[in-house]
């Protein structure tokens, strides 16, 4: 039986993972929510984010906390075009096709990542990056905390954003009725490509929020993307507060899995909750039938 003083920081520290993997789903049930499609290329518009990040530092030296407004701005404007420009009118109407889209784009990018900065991590240092909080009962790296708090503020922001604005109004009234939302007078194509740009925005947040404690390559977007997809699920598709419960189970599972069963089996715990739960509740722990 361990001990509160190794349990306790396990599960500090992931809850700080798993705010971030929150953070990741909550573009994808934004996406979900609005477009009823999954974005296959989620995974590797973060790694992009991740990149931009790590070169605007590098090159400019910009903190990559001061980078966030523009990493942002960068993959709303990315998210924006790809879904105006490419993936509505290569999708024809037909959920399919925008899925077999969001693959392609995905092969394109990754594989543009990998001839253009080859196969290297990189990483990059900050005066913060060894940095700890005393919580008593453990130490955590401050960018660790920094994530969590701002993960959540973001979490908040987007919540506010759907119930409280005119266009987040007018993307629920889409996610309901399509139809229904074009007979009003709403642009259908505009708020679809808003919707994609939103979530790729999450995404741009993200990567300022993990490159001082993480690292970046042509494939890290693998190591979020299967996650991501897994919270989403978890917590109900379509909605964003069961994506940031589910995110801080998750996080919390796999940083418990690590403890118990090793760190190369940590995961394992993640999907074997995630059955269980969909056993019971097949909608996600805050989802709703159609």
């Amino acid at each position: 039986m361990l001990e509160l003083s190794i349990l306790l920081p396990a599960i500090l520290n992931g809850l700080t993972t798993g705010a971030i993997y929150a953070l990741i789903a909550l573009g994808l049930t934004l996406i979900y929510g609005v477009l009823h499609i999954i974005n296959f290329a989620h995974g590797s518009l973060l790694m992009l984010a991740l990149y931009g990040v790590f070169f605007l530092h590098s090159l400019f030296g910009i903190d990559p906390y001061l980078a966030l407004p523009i990493a942002a701005a960068a993959l709303f404007a990315v998210g924006y075009g790809l879904q105006r420009l490419i993936i509505g009118h290569a999708s024809h109407g037909k959920d399919e096709n925008i899925l077999l889209v969001t693959l392609g784009l995905s092969v394109i990018i990754e594989n543009l990542a990998l001839y253009l900065w080859r196969s290297d991590t990189r990483t990059i240092d900050t005066p913060y990056s060894f940095e700890v909080v005393d919580f008593g009962v453990a130490f955590i790296p401050v960018p660790k905390v920094i994530a969590f708090f701002g993960a959540l503020l973001v979490a908040a922001l987007l919540w506010l954003l759907m119930a409280r604005t005119d266009l987040g109004r007018a993307i629920r009234a889409l996610a309901k009725e399509r139809q229904g939302a074009k007979l009003v007078g709403i642009n259908v194509e505009h708020i679809f490509a808003m919707s994609f740009g939103i979530g790729c925005a999450c995404l741009g947040v993200a990567a300022c929020l993990l490159l001082p404690s993480f690292y970046v390559s042509p494939q890290v977007g693998h190591a979020f993307v299967l996650v991501a997809f897994t919270v989403v699920v978890l917590g109900g598709m379509g909605s964003f507060v069961g994506a940031l419960l589910g995110g801080l189970i998750i996080g919390v599972t796999e940083s418990l899995g690590g403890l118990f069963l090793g760190e190369s089996l940590g995961q394992l715990g993640i999907f074997l909750i995630f059955i269980i739960v969909l056993l019971f509740r097949p909608t996600g722990l805050l989802g709703q039938r159609a």
